[in-house]
């Protein structure tokens, strides 16, 4: 008899994957929430969502064998909660929101691995007495206690900033804030974290170095970890440009990231699901600092996986679901490292030119094995899109894999070239049509 497993937040680039997942057991894959209804219209109606899985898989007939997601929220929460309800492999919805819950899980964070958190408070944006008495120095970040994708995350120099970030905030936070307390009132929640809603936003130490991230996993309570993976800005930038696989940092390095994770997971009481957990890594001191934890494998890293291990990280999410334990190869794959590319815009505009299916199919056949997603489409302005961090545009994105860096970095470059995009300024006339600017990595 087949296993089926359910999909929460199911998108075409993603579920493509998942489909030709190799399980060793007869399974069936559904889509029972997609990615446009819990989240593609820039908002989260978790309780619509939550009754729309149950009315699904009360009318499916068949079992109910596994309920998975690999997006951020609110897709990790609501997968925990429908997960509950229906006696399935999952983690507790308290342990996810220990994870999720940025001033939570920065409290467990001190209690587990002291040496490894920055300095952090908690304010209410709405409270001009509880900004005016911020007491962390100048440069901070400023976020929303649930964030996803850095959404209303703002780097704070001065006095100023702090006033643009708050208004900013003020006006937007509700969208998150009021599907996060949503959430919120399914957990039980210590008395310290009790008061501190969705509206709440981390103030947190600004951190700079390396970033990296350890990916890995928890079965029946012994952690594991299956991948470091860096995360490179865009020069002068907090926005990324790309994720690659496998990290160059130190051996050293990555055996302290290791075993602190270790440590962090065990303590939230997290089990039975796949996790990232984000790092800086500062060469001259050689300390490092963790960013955040996210309850879930990253769906970004999946194509690099594959590429250099020859399976993808959705496999062991699957297995674990189905409560199996994970079986991961290494080393298995075509390339011997691989990126995830962010193609970013730094300014407003409208798209007035986007690649179309041919011209994407030309560049593939050029550079086998890469894979591009647009996020954008012809007449499109750029302050439209969702789910944006504070300072750029992200417009599409590069899979590819080479045998090097310098490979991959020149492979890059040439796949940029080939892909034309071009915009228009806001309110310009048609004439005025710029090309995006070449990026040029090393």
């Amino acid at each position: 008899m087949s296993s089926n497993i359910f999909v929460v937040g199911a998108d075409p680039f993603n579920m493509e994957k998942v489909r030709r997942l190799n399980l060793g057991v007869d399974h069936r894959i559904h889509e029972l929430l997609s990615f446009d209804e819990v989240k593609g219209g820039g908002y989260y109606p978790v309780e619509d969502c939550l009754a729309l899985a149950e009315q699904r898989l009360a009318a499916f007939d068949g079992s109910i064998d596994a309920i998975v997601g690999y997006w951020d929220f609110p897709v990790t929460a609501m997968t925990a909660i429908l997960c509950r309800r229906h006696g399935l492999t999952t983690p507790t919805l308290e342990s996810v929101l220990r994870c999720e819950h940025k001033y939570w899980s920065r409290l467990e964070q001190c209690r587990a691995i002291p040496e490894f958190t920055p300095g952090f408070t908690q304010v209410d944006p709405f409270s001009d007495d509880e900004i005016n008495n911020i007491e962390l120095p100048y440069p901070f970040w400023i976020k929303p206690v649930k964030g996803t994708d850095s959404l209303l995350a703002f780097r704070v120099r001065n006095r100023e900033d702090l006033r643009n970030s708050i208004a900013a905030i003020r006006r937007e936070i509700h969208r998150i804030a009021e599907p996060f307390d949503h959430i919120l009132s399914h957990a039980r929640l210590p008395e310290e974290i009790v008061p501190v809603k969705g509206h709440h936003c981390i103030v947190e130490e600004l951190v700079p170095g390396r970033q990296c991230t350890v990916e890995g996993y928890v079965h029946d309570g012994e952690v594991h970890h299956h991948g470091i993976i860096d995360s490179i800005n865009y020069p002068q930038s907090s926005s990324f440009l790309r994720y690659q696989y496998p990290s160059r940092l130190p051996r050293r390095v990555k055996d302290r990231a290791v075993e602190a994770t270790r440590e962090l997971m065990q303590h939230i009481g997290y089990d039975n699901a796949t996790y990232n957990v984000e790092y800086f890594y500062q060469p001259k001191t050689e300390k490092l600092v963790l960013l955040e934890i996210n309850p879930r494998l990253s769906q970004s890293h999946s194509d690099m996986f594959e590429k250099v291990d020859g399976a993808s990280n959705l496999q062991i999410m699957a297995e674990l679901a189905l409560g199996q334990p994970p079986d991961f190869p290494v080393r298995e794959g075509r390339y011997g490292c691989a990126a995830k590319f962010h193609v970013r815009v730094f300014e407003d505009g409208i798209a007035t030119h986007v690649p179309d299916g041919n011209e994407l199919e030309q560049i593939r056949q050029r550079f086998p094995g890469t894979l591009i997603e647009l996020k954008i489409k012809p007449g499109m302005r750029l302050s439209e899109l969702i789910e944006q961090d504070s300072y750029s545009y992200d417009i599409a994105h590069i899979h590819t894999g080479a045998g090097n860096q310098k490979e991959l970095l020149e492979k890059f470059n040439r796949i940029l070239e080939a892909l034309h995009f071009e915009f228009a300024p806001v309110g310009a006339d048609e004439d005025e049509v710029p090309a995006v600017p070449g990026i040029a990595v090393q």
